[in-house]
């Protein structure tokens, strides 16, 4: 072990000695994700859900090693995963996993990937569509051994130090983030969202992973993220990173955030007005710029070309 690994063991150890779940939870984020380092330097044969929504034997394998050490070290949680894992649903505790969020970018080789583990506290007296309390969130990058993690009340943490949101006050001064859906992108709008977002700030970036873009944003490495049409197991984990770190996370009308909403917009908090201002506009089809038409497009590149 290097000196720089050994120090950053120490730190995260220490960060966590007066965690609860996060240790045990982070131990088997890491051995998933070292079995998805594995994965990708063999090779991995690819499936398809939809049109091109990929599967992995990765997704499966890794689903499985999650649900088995969360059930030996944790055996009255709850586990709800991606590729169909639901386990003792009926506890107070529930697992939200995704072994392997960037699928697609994973089975193209392309290393921007993580694991993702949620935890939700549910009271017995709680119905099953309500939501309970997120209180603990490990998201694992494998390819950059850089582990984010949160409990509630506690703060949120990368690489056992401490982290927050970006101070920015305001939108033009942004890095953002977003995500399509890997099938039926006809039916989503979010390409006239990444239009407007883009015009409005500095950048928008579509990595391919959205527990990593939430994580980001809790780490003040992007200023916001917002996508339509997630799953629980996509966002629990990174939306207590987001909290935790002071960040704020509703849906696109600025109302609290609900693990079966089809819409997740979190910020640093001090744009949040602002994004949700703008998505009002947006979906009322104020003040937007258009999208030229190919044909429009064309007409341009002649014109420049002959100037």
């Amino acid at each position: 072990m290097s000196s720089e690994s050994a120090s950053n063991t120490g730190s995260i150890q220490a960060a966590q000695s007066n965690l609860t779940w996060v240790p045990k939870a982070s131990e088997i984020a890491i051995e998933g994700g070292k079995r998805l380092r594995e994965f990708l330097a063999q090779g991995v044969e690819t499936e398809y859900k939809g049109d091109v929504d990929l599967v992995t034997i990765a997704d499966r394998t890794v689903e499985k090693l999650i649900r088995t050490r969360l059930g030996e070290i944790f055996p009255e949680h709850g586990v709800y995963g991606e590729e169909g894992t639901r386990d003792r649903m009926e506890g107070e505790f529930r697992w939200y996993v995704d072994p392997l969020d960037g699928t697609t970018n994973f089975a193209h080789g392309f290393p921007h990937f993580c694991v993702s583990m949620g935890l939700e506290q549910r009271p017995a007296h709680l119905k099953p569509e309500e939501d309970g309390t997120l209180v603990a969130g490990v998201v694992y990058d494998p390819m950059r051994d850089e582990i984010f993690t949160a409990e509630r009340g506690k703060g949120a943490h990368f690489n056992g130090r401490p982290i927050h949101v970006s101070a920015i006050p305001e939108l033009a001064e942004t890095l953002l983030a977003t995500g399509f859906p890997s099938r039926k992108r006809h039916n989503s709008p979010n390409v006239h969202f990444y239009q407007e977002f883009t015009l409005r700030s500095h950048g928008v970036r579509r990595a391919g992973s959205a527990a990593l873009d939430l994580a980001y944003v809790a780490a003040g490495r992007l200023d916001a993220f917002w996508e339509f049409n997630l799953n629980p197991w996509d966002t629990a984990a990174g939306i207590l990173l987001v909290e935790e770190a002071g960040g704020s996370v509703t849906d696109f009308s600025g109302n609290p955030y609900r693990l079966d909403s089809r819409e997740i917009l979190a910020s640093n908090g001090r744009i949040q007005k602002e994004l949700v201002a703008l998505f009002e506009d947006l979906f009322a089809g104020r003040n937007l710029a258009p999208i030229p038409t190919p044909q429009e497009a064309a007409a341009a590149r002649r014109k420049a070309r002959s100037s």
